[in-house]
């Protein structure tokens, strides 16, 4: 379940600063994903994404909706989804 509420605001009071990671080679793909608003939820989903592995860097854009992450080799799509709702969030597609 995410941590924010239907109007956008967050119900945490100290979220982590989020860190995402840089690489210089693998596979970048940019997916949409629903419901991200504040810091926490990029710290969340930069923390969750980025245990995966293969998952070389994670980047949240709140203000795109929009998460790239770099692996290795192809991404597991369906792992990607399931790892994201379980956060709660949505992933929605890759971005176009």
């Amino acid at each position: 379940m995410s941590c924010c509420s239907t109007d956008g605001t967050c119900s945490t009071t100290n979220a982590a600063p989020a860190t995402a990671g840089t690489a210089t080679a693998g596979i970048s793909t940019v997916y949409s994903v629903a419901g991200m608003t504040c810091g926490h939820c990029k710290a969340t989903l930069t923390r969750e994404i980025g245990a995966l592995a293969d998952v070389l860097s994670v980047d949240v854009d709140l203000g795109t909706g929009q998460v790239t992450v770099s692996t290795a080799g192809e991404p597991d799509d369906a792992l990607l989804a399931k790892v994201i709702d379980e956060a709660g969030y949505e992933l929605t597609g890759r971005a176009a």
